[in-house]
């Protein structure tokens, strides 16, 4: 695999097609040049590449999603040798398992997204906009928000932890050649992306029709991310503000209980805010996808099973037999009986919508999770409403029928997030919960076998801990020299 560097990425950055080896290759899904964008369907172009791209293995297509989960303490290993190890282990340095495709990918997709916004607004300066067009805009906009949460997610600290911190340079303009940008503070940062977030709500807003348009950004999109966004910042007001308005817009429906297993062999349900498509003859990762790494060894060709549930996982969903998202678990490589392995990202009949195991869409925002944000941000805003969020909380735990619903008086915090962590599994939430509410991860080492030593953290850490952000790759400092005096602290 080929490393994109932030600097070099700025040599003709559209003419590239990812990290992955295409580096020569202008791609068929994005524009080409500065002056390539000069109507609507020019830009849809350029955001369907956009799109493409974030659903790379080193993004959304794998490697973000396993991120949140192998260092959250509910997924465990069963040997190491298979690959994504050193997510587990927090086998990090600069000069290996940097994880720099998050880097190099990311920002890759950046500079595509300022290339987009810049060039729609040269069309509107030259008074030749239209609603159309500024949609387009808006989806770049929100999708660049997006990328910089979860860029100053893996490389900074926690908002609510040291926001003067640094975090990620901030990149808003086609780089030049001999560009050396630095990064800002954690605090910059979110700043940038709420102003993302803030400029193309109304611009979205003038087409909440196209919440029907499958697989593109939306307005209810944008208020989701903002749900997540305020939410980590512990601005809970307005994160409830922001959940709500999803939740009463009504665009969007809560699977029944006899609904939610097989929504994972559908596109784009009713639950689906913001969903990543995957096709098989563009974006399918095959043996390498996020489906297979989760599968148990053997259940299909290829599948080697990677990773499955901890015990403490585990533990969580049987506390209801009858708990529906059982359905979705299937036996791992351990025994007949545990049920660890998961098939979110195969569908449970292992074809889904496509015929296949490996092309399945990624589900980045579900309606679920905004019901949990809603329900946090009630009980922890300065004034609670305890009765709001124990609604919003029982309106997902009553997938698990035989326990007892929350009421105001019984709702807590570790209610909420133990539900998150039983709905949201392997959707790479978990471990960016747990480092912002700044709770111990214990790991289920105990599962390895053979049994061997995990040198590169203890059974238990908490944020304090330096690698639960990773590295500036020796590669990036290399390339950047003016990053290089700014490594996180430890590394």
């Amino acid at each position: 695999m080929k490393t994109i560097k932030l600097i070099s990425i700025a040599l003709g950055i559209v003419l590239l097609s990812s990290c992955e080896g295409f580096l020569d290759v202008k791609p068929s899904n994005s524009a080409a040049a500065e002056t390539s964008i000069t109507n609507v369907n020019d830009a849809k172009v350029a955001i369907n590449g956009l799109l493409r791209k974030m659903t790379s293995s080193d993004y959304y297509g794998r490697n973000f999603l396993m991120y949140g989960d192998a260092k959250g303490g509910d997924f465990a290993i069963r040997s190491q040798g298979r690959g994504l190890d050193a997510l587990y282990t927090f086998n990090h340095s600069a000069s290996s398992n940097s994880y720099s495709g998050f880097w190099s990918q990311i920002y890759h997709n950046i500079l595509q997204a300022n290339n987009l916004i810049k060039n729609i607004e040269k069309i509107e300066a030259d008074g030749k906009g239209s609603v159309s067009l500024s949609e387009y805009k808006g989806q770049a906009l929100t999708l660049r928000a997006l990328m910089y949460f979860d860029l100053v997610r893996l490389y900074g600290k926690p908002y609510n932890m040291d926001k003067t911190s640094l975090g990620v340079p901030l990149v808003l303009e086609p780089l030049d050649a001999t560009a050396q940008p630095t990064r800002a503070t954690v605090e910059a940062v979110y700043t940038q992306i709420l102003a993302d977030l803030t400029a193309a709500e109304p611009i979205l807003s003038k087409a909440v029709g196209t919440v029907a348009i499958k697989g593109y950004v939306n307005y209810y999109a944008n208020k989701a991310i903002q749900a997540r966004v305020y939410l980590t910042m512990d601005r809970f007001a307005d994160a409830l503000a922001a959940a709500e308005a999803v939740i009463t817009s009504n665009k969007y429906t809560l699977y029944a209980n006899d609904k939610w297993v097989g929504s994972w062999s559908l596109q784009f349900g009713t639950e689906s805010i913001l969903e990543f498509a995957v096709y098989p003859s563009e974006a399918d990762l095959l043996t390498g996808s996020l489906g297979y790494y989760l599968l148990r060894q053997g259940k299909v060709t290829g599948a080697m099973g990677w990773f499955m549930a901890s015990d403490y996982y585990l533990a969580r969903m049987n506390q209801d037999a009858t708990d529906v998202r059982k359905g979705i678990m299937d036996y791992d490589e351990s025994s007949t009986t545990r049920f660890g392995a998961c098939l979110k990202y195969a569908g449970v009949d292992l074809k889904g919508d496509k015929g296949t195991a490996s092309a399945v869409n990624v589900k980045v925002i579900r309606l679920s999770e905004v019901y949990l944000i809603a329900a946090e941000a009630a009980l922890r805003q300065p004034t609670p409403d305890m009765t709001k969020a124990s609604n919003y909380l029982n309106a997902i735990r009553k997938r698990a029928p035989a326990l007892l619903p929350s009421t105001a008086a019984t709702v807590t915090l570790d209610m909420i997030i133990d539900e998150k962590s039983k709905e949201l599994f392997a959707e790479g939430i978990r471990y960016f919960d747990m480092i912002r509410l700044n709770r111990d991860i214990e790991f289920n080492d105990e599962f390895i076998s053979p049994a061997v030593q995990i040198p590169h953290r203890t059974k238990i850490i908490n944020r304090t801990f330096y690698k639960t952000i990773l590295p500036i790759s020796q590669s990036e400092m290399d390339a950047n020299p003016a990053i290089a005096s700014q490594q996180n602290p430890g590394y």
